[in-house]
């Protein structure tokens, strides 16, 4: 996924970001925080995996199933790859 290398460090930093709301939530548990304050928490990383994934998917969409200069066998890769990752992702 070289193409992925541009946005790296838009990449990274959703990423990051993801891991600071996980630590927050393990704080939240250890120190006894109300259920509405972890679900609450629980809910910002399930939006934020979201927001993370539809990026993914988007730039996997435009690099490997709609990029002009690809063949109908790497088109057909990509959409094949692109299906795998959204059934595994809606379980």
């Amino acid at each position: 996924m070289s193409h992925l290398t541009a946005n790296k460090t838009k990449l990274l930093a959703r990423v990051r970001r993801l891991a600071g709301q996980m630590v927050a939530i393990e704080k939240a548990i250890t120190e006894d925080a109300g259920c509405a304050t972890i679900l609450h928490q629980v809910a910002g990383v399930r939006g934020a995996v979201s927001g993370l994934m539809d990026e993914l998917i988007e730039d996997h969409v435009r690099e490997h199933v709609a990029h002009p200069g690809l063949s109908a066998d790497d088109r057909a890769a990509g959409a094949e790859e692109l299906i795998a990752a959204i059934r595994r992702y809606a379980k």
